[in-house]
């Protein structure tokens, strides 16, 4: 019994529900206004398509990406080719920019100097060797023995030996290098010799009035002509005991990074 009243009593409520939805209905179409049912039904029908819409953009933009993949690739490459390609031309230009000043600087220098020879090191010795570069011209181009080789900034050293095509230049730092030398301040005599990594100017005498920061340059010699700067002195030695004090000086040209240089007679 308690079975069959339960049914009868589900029964009779969808009864009453589906006579109030039919008078909700009726009155709806009677006073004009949306029916209830039809929007309920489209909030649903809205929700479902967003939820597959969306469902379906993440998919279609994950398999969008999936397949631009192997496009990604080849643009990267791309780029990273040309990042190369002006990494080298940056390289290049600067070399030429420093090729076009060292042509320039050799150029002014012959303007002191017409029958100059211009010329490039193309060799230093190794390690614990004398103090010299090779330099790429030779008895061809004039070069001569004993001849003096300048850099802009000044003294170099000079030449020791000529092959036709290459000749051998002993630095001013060479413990084998002499050149006549005069304080520029005062016109004090003395011989600058090379001291493996600076320059040392002896004999020059007691009375003299050294001062750090002079200039020293060439005096009249087998080598050189007067007045082209050798160093400036860094350090003063007097010694009561001799006749002559030392002054220690820094090269005017960076011996160690020589590239375009200007041979010359004397």
């Amino acid at each position: 019994m308690r079975t069959d009243e339960r049914k009868l009593l589900v029964l009779l409520a969808i009864v009453i529900a589906a006579a109030l939805l039919a008078i909700v209905q009726v009155r709806a179409q009677r006073s004009g206004a949306p029916s209830p049912i039809a929007v309920a039904a489209s909030y649903l029908i809205a929700g479902s398509e967003n939820v597959v819409a969306s469902v379906g953009g993440a998919i279609g933009s994950g398999t969008s990406a999936v397949l631009s993949f192997p496009s990604l690739r080849t643009r990267n490459a791309a780029l990273v080719a040309a990042n190369q390609a002006l990494l080298e031309r940056n390289a290049r230009l600067h070399q030429e920019l420093a090729d076009a000043l060292g042509i320039a600087d050799i150029r002014h220098l012959r303007e002191h100097h017409a029958h100059g020879i211009a010329a490039r090191v193309i060799g230093f010795p190794p390690e614990g060797a004398t103090r010299s570069i090779t330099i790429d011209r030779g008895s061809l181009a004039g070069v001569r023995r004993d001849d003096g080789v300048l850099a802009p900034g000044g003294v170099v050293g000079h030449v020791t030996q000529v092959t036709p095509l290459e000749s051998t230049v002993v630095l001013a730092t060479d413990f084998s290098s002499r050149i006549p030398a005069i304080v520029r301040n005062g016109r004090w005599w003395g011989i600058a010799r090379g001291n493996l990594r600076s320059i040392r100017l002896d004999y020059v005498t007691l009375d003299a009035p050294l001062h750090v920061g002079d200039v020293v340059v060439t005096g009249n010699g087998r080598t050189f002509r007067a007045g082209i700067p050798i160093g400036r002195i860094v350090k003063i030695d007097r010694n009561d005991s001799s006749l002559y004090q030392t002054a220690i000086l820094k090269p005017s040209v960076r011996l160690n990074a020589l590239d375009r240089l200007l041979v010359v007679a004397r």
